[in-house]
C-alpha cells in the first residue's frame, strides 16, 4: 500500500527583519542627507548588509509564504540598495578612475523616477495590507520625488529637504512596524497596532 506523507515546514514571517533592515539603512542615509554624517563611505556597508542583504533574505522567505506583495517589495528595494552601494563605490573610485570619470550623476535621476513609479503601484497594494505599511510607502513616494527633484536640479534645496525628512520618517515608521511584527507575534496578541487595511479594493 502506498502511503503519502506530507511534511509541513513552518517559515517565520520575515516582515520584522525586512523592516528592521529598511529602518537602519534609511536612518543612516538620512543622517547623511541632513549633513550629520559626511560622505557615503560608511553608509555603503549598511546599504549592502541592512538595505540589500537583509531585505533580500526577507524577500526569499516571503516567496515561501506565497506573498507576492512582500516578495516584490523587499526584493525590489534590496536590489535598489545593491545598486546604490555600487554606484557610490564607482563615484569614490573603488573600480578605477576611468569609471569614476565616466559616471554621470543624472543616471540617478532616472533610477529614482523608475523607483517612484514602482513605489506608486506598491502604495496602491499597501492600501490592503495595513496602515503602517501604507504610511511607509507614501513616505517612500515622497523620498523618490525629493531624490529625483534634487538630481535634476528642480528646486534642489526644497527637494533635498523633502528627501531627508521623508527618509528619516521612513526609518521611524519602519522601526515601529518591525517592533509591532515582533511583539504581536511573540505575545500572541495585538501589542502594537499596525492598523487595519482600508478595504477599498478588497471587501
Amino acid at each position: 500500500m502506498n502511503q503519502n506523507n506530507h511534511v509541513k515546514i513552518e517559515v517565520a514571517d520575515p516582515s520584522a527583519l525586512g523592516l528592521l533592515g529598511l529602518a537602519i539603512v534609511t536612518l543612516v542615509a538620512s543622517a547623511n542627507k541632513f549633513g550629520i554624517v559626511s560622505g557615503v563611505s560608511l553608509v555603503i556597508p549598511w546599504a549592502i548588509f541592512l538595505g540589500a542583504f537583509v531585505q533580500l533574505i526577507a524577500c526569499l522567505n516571503d516567496i515561501k509564504h506565497g506573498n507576492v506583495f512582500g516578495t516584490t517589495a523587499f526584493g525590489g528595494y534590496a536590489f535598489f540598495w545593491f545598486g546604490m552601494a555600487m554606484s557610490w563605490m564607482i563615484q569614490l573610485g573603488v573600480f578605477g578612475e576611468a569609471m569614476k570619470a565616466a559616471a554621470d550623476p543624472k543616471a540617478f535621476g532616472f533610477v529614482f523616477i523608475g523607483y517612484l513609479i514602482f513605489t506608486l503601484y506598491m502604495t496602491v497594494g499597501a492600501i490592503e495590507t495595513n496602515k503602517t505599511l501604507l504610511i511607509i510607502f507614501i513616505l517612500i513616494d515622497f523620498l523618490f520625488i525629493g531624490l529625483a527633484g534634487t538630481t535634476f536640479g528642480i528646486a534642489p534645496h526644497a527637494m533635498h529637504t523633502l528627501a531627508a525628512v521623508s527618509e528619516f520618517a521612513i526609518a521611524m515608521m519602519s522601526f515601529y512596524g518591525s517592533a509591532a511584527n515582533v511583539l504581536n507575534k511573540t505575545f500572541g496578541r495585538e501589542f502594537l497596532p499596525l492598523g487595519k487595511p482600508l478595504g477599498i479594493f478588497k471587501k
